[in-house]
């Protein structure tokens, strides 16, 4: 079956923007430096040098567009040519003996706002680099890759830019990183991902190079694999620190599309070459595991994508969808073969095409004649040459014994090793994250401290509902009072009813009440839920949570009894592994020691004999170490091979397939137990909040209702008085106008309400008529409507009078200025009552969103420490008095 056109073949590639600078003068100082160190007659033979240096700085300082793109690709590299001569020449630094003079500054290339400022020649090196790269990637984009030609002249440019990119990753991008003053762009981590996208698309020309010369499927699968690869790499390092901010979403959105894009190629190109093996069943497999990277991809990529790499997808998923049906088609009418599961199918082959650039060549600076007069030019040479061959033997077997620890925990991680051993002998642990999780959940008490928060939440409640009851009491009483009052002394009695004052309060306190009704319905869910659950969450209260997780233990029958003798083997095996390791680490430390103190420049110096020589002599101390750590690399490699036998024979003796089925159950069982806990707790929190706000607002309310009682209790002691002078007949004949006068501004102030229950006069003439008042105690006064204060705190309460009688009375306390007649609740922290001038129509919980509490508003809370402790409230009600309780 031929094969189409590629679907990429009209998809746009990236190239990098250079990297801003502002003007620096090198000139100068370094001029300055040479005649204070050398002499004027060495600046003076340097001239050409410095202005040559110069020149060079100012055309990097202007704008790419001024030049050619090749020609600003050969001054950038003849330019970190010189950096380096100068780099070895002129030490440039904060240091009063250095040049302190010069500071490099470069904005960042992806966000130009940020910039780095370093007296260093690092920084200006990396930025030179970092630009080398960027344009060598616009070079290719000059192309016409529409041609084979323009596809190969692309793809070397990319190449190019890759091999820029990785040799600032290995060379400048630490050095510039150090110091505050940095920018994201010239990291390791962003060098090292812009290497892998100038691979990815230099690997794609040659992919659309491979389809138009019609190689056969299995080659373009391969090789748009690797395309695949370099995108995804490229794409993890956009995902994680210090890139996962930094870049627009459109980088995002292009490189996971593209990732999926010829992931997806290589399925269909690979489905192709089973399809003409007639393997039916795993042509299906490939080809809906390239659909499903498609959609996958199109749902989850930021938007801002271009429309050629939407189209190309479109099209590829338009092909893989055809031939998915004809499969099919064909397996149900001819093959009838179970189709195998995407999981189960082995990866697909990749073939990398492409390699980065090796600049070393490129930017060698050895052959660069600039200021060689200042240093012996042989030496420098000689040191150089030296320097890059141990560089270069350090580099390798770092990078040798690297491969071989990962090697070796990527092979027992395969083979859950030592986690099965350590099961055996009861010490199995949980993954990392869900054991933080639980840490976290018993040290706030676990399941267990539920029920003692739970009965927090009971006595919060319960005090909010006894101070809800005594306040009602108090307005209850008073109304009582002023109707018997009123009922004994008729139209004498002149002040304002009760239930025209108390409306504002009362309406609060029913809202209060409704309030703790509605949370007294989610303290009942809640509640529930910690039932229904608790068997759920029961395991978080284990100690130590790895008690809860399945044993690894002997089988109960054996037939030749040999347990112990393979579990034996297994662990001496690990520990020479282990061995092995540790001789790494120490081989690796000595490698470094070795070039710390490997310093030739005194016998370079003083070597008249061949540098051929003294090199060979040199280098050959490192030929045991490299010895030896290839001999523990052979080693390691057999180890495994004996353990991977081994293990297959202690997984076939112990049963580790069900082992780890067990444990997935069970940390799957631990995962739902924190979360439902978690949820539960949040929910205790919100009622928690709820109540302690309410108990501030029900206190606050109260102790309004306490001033205005006190304030009608004034009041009323001043006004019976005055009826009872009037119905004894006691009058004052030569002042008869003017008490009639003082009567009438009595009357006028009984306008206003008054604070406390009546208290009975010392002495009363016999004739008075004594009030029921002062037999409430014996009896049980009627109930009255629920009253209102509306305008005590309009209308002041008016100036006390001294009784009329000389009888020695106790003189109550002034209004709103005495204590509340049931104590108000102790402030925590010094925490006080929320103001009474605003409404307190509390939703159940302030602040809750969760399952229980989805109506609730959010209220002010008070500042102070959290929990309030639920016990402050004196009791001397019995709960459930009130009007709104006795349903």
């Amino acid at each position: 079956m031929a094969a189409p056109a590629s679907s990429s073949a009209t998809n746009i590639m990236l190239a990098i923007y250079e990297k801003k600078t502002v003007a620096v003068d090198l000139y100068r100082p370094l001029r300055n430096y040479i005649v204070f160190n050398y002499s004027e007659r060495e600046a003076q033979n340097l001239e050409d040098d410095l202005e040559t240096l110069k020149e060079m700085r100012n055309n990097i300082e202007r704008s790419s567009a001024a030049d050619s793109l090749p020609a600003r690709r050969d001054l950038l590299q003849n330019y970190f040519k010189a950096l380096t001569a100068v780099e070895s020449r002129f030490p440039i630094s904060p240091d009063k003996d250095h040049v302190n003079s010069v500071t490099f500054t470069w904005h960042d290339a992806f966000k130009n706002k940020n910039k780095a400022s370093q007296q260093n020649i690092h920084l200006e090196k990396a930025a030179i680099l970092f630009n080398l790269g960027a344009v060598h990637s616009q070079i290719g984009l000059t192309f016409d890759r529409s041609t084979v030609e323009g596809r190969r002249q692309a793809s070397h440019s990319f190449i190019a830019a890759a091999g820029a990119f990785a040799f600032l990753r290995d060379n400048a991008a630490t050095k510039a990183s150090i110091g505050s003053s940095t920018t994201v762009d010239v990291s390791v981590e962003c060098a090292g991902m812009l290497e892998r996208l100038m691979l990815a698309q230099a690997q794609e020309c040659v992919f659309e190079n491979t389809i138009a010369k019609g190689s056969t499927p299995g080659v373009c699968s391969k090789i748009s694999r690797q395309v695949g690869l370099y995108y995804e790499e490229a794409l993890a390092a956009l995902n994680v620190a210090p890139l996962t901010q930094h870049f627009d979403k459109t980088w995002l959105s292009h490189v996971q599309l593209k990732a999926a894009l010829f992931y997806a190629e290589a399925c269909y190109r690979y489905s192709l070459e089973l399809h003409e093996k007639e393997e039916i069943a795993e042509e299906i497999a490939r080809i809906k595991s390239g659909i499903g990277a498609l959609t996958d991809a199109k749902k989850s990529s930021p938007k801002g994508a271009a429309q050629q790499i939407l189209d190309a997808i479109n099209k590829l998923e338009t092909n893989l969808n055809r031939n998915l049906e004809r499969a099919m088609k064909e397996n149900d009418r001819v093959y009838l073969m179970r189709v195998p599961q995407a999981s189960s199918l082995q990866p697909l082959p990749a073939f990398a095409m492409v390699k980065p650039l090796n600049m070393n060549e490129v930017l060698d600076a050895s052959k660069d004649k600039m200021f060689a007069s200042l240093v012996p030019d042989s030496s420098a040479k000689a040191l150089s040459r030296y320097t890059e061959m141990v560089d270069d033997i350090i580099r390798t077997q770092a990078e040798k014994l690297q491969q071989g620890s990962e090697l070796a925990r990527v092979s027992l991680k395969e083979m859950n090793l030592p986690d099965s051993i350590l099961a055996l002998e009861g010490h199995s642990v949980l993954p990392t994250a869900l054991w933080e999780d639980v840490e976290a959940v018993q040290i706030s008490g676990g399941p267990a401290g539920l029920e003692g928060e739970l009965q927090q939440l009971r006595d919060l409640k319960r005090v909010n509902h006894e101070l809800l009851v005594q306040t009602e009491e108090l307005l209850q009483k008073e109304a009582v009072e002023d109707g018997q009052f009123r009922t004994q002394f008729g139209t004498r009695w002149t002040r304002p009813q009760s239930a025209t004052l108390t409306k504002n309060l009362q309406d609060r306190l029913n809202r209060f009440a409704g309030n703790l009704k509605q949370a007294a319905e989610s303290d009942v869910k809640i509640e529930r839920s910690v039932r229904e659950n608790m068997a759920l969450m029961s395991i978080l209260d284990r100690r130590p949570i790895e008690s809860a997780l399945p044993t690894l233990a002997k089988p109960i029958m054996s037939l030749d009894a040999n347990e112990d003798a393979v579990v034996g083997t297994l662990k001496q095996s690990l520990r020479q592994l282990e061995t092995l390791g540790a001789q790494r680490a120490g081989l690796e430390d000595m490698l470094k020691d070795m070039k710390r103190k490997d310093d030739i420049l005194p016998k370079l110096m003083t070597s008249t004999g061949s540098y051929e020589d003294l090199f060979r002599k040199e280098i050959a101390k490192y030929n045991q170490i490299c010895e030896e750590i290839s001999q523990n690399l052979q080693a390691q490699e057999q180890l495994l091979i004996h353990i991977q036998g081994q293990n297959r024979q202690f997984a076939g003796t112990f049963n580790i397939e069900d082992y780890k089925a067990a444990c997935e159950k069970c940390y799957k069982h631990i995962e739902a137990a924190v979360a439902k806990y978690r949820e539960i707790k949040e929910n205790i929190n919100e009622g928690l909040k709820f109540y302690v706000t309410l108990q501030d607002a029900i206190t606050s309310v109260k102790q309004q209702c306490s001033d205005f009682v006190m304030t009608r209790s004034i009041q009323c002691r001043e006004m019976m008085e005055d009826v009872q002078r009037q119905m004894s007949g006691l009058s004052f004949q030569d002042g008869k106008n003017s008490g009639n006068n003082n009567n009438n501004n009595n009357n006028n102030n009984y306008n206003y309400p008054s604070a406390a229950p009546p208290q009975r006069p010392s002495s009363q003439p016999e004739s008075a008529p004594r009030p029921p008042y002062y037999h409430h105690h014996q009896q049980q006064p009627p109930q009255a409507p629920p009253s209102v204060y509306a305008q005590a705190q309009h209308h002041p309460p008016p100036p006390q009078q001294q009784p009329p009688y000389g009888v020695p009375q106790q003189q109550p306390p002034p209004p709103y200025h005495g204590g509340s007649p049931y104590p108000p609740p102790q402030q925590q922290g010094g925490q006080q009552p929320p103001a009474g001038g605003y409404e307190y129509g509390q939703p159940a919980y302030p602040g809750w969103r969760g399952p229980y509490y989805n109506n609730a508003q959010q209220t002010q809370q008070q500042p102070g420490s959290f929990p309030r402790p639920p016990y402050t409230v004196s009791n001397p009600y019995p709960p459930n008095q009130s009007g709104y309780y006795k349903q």
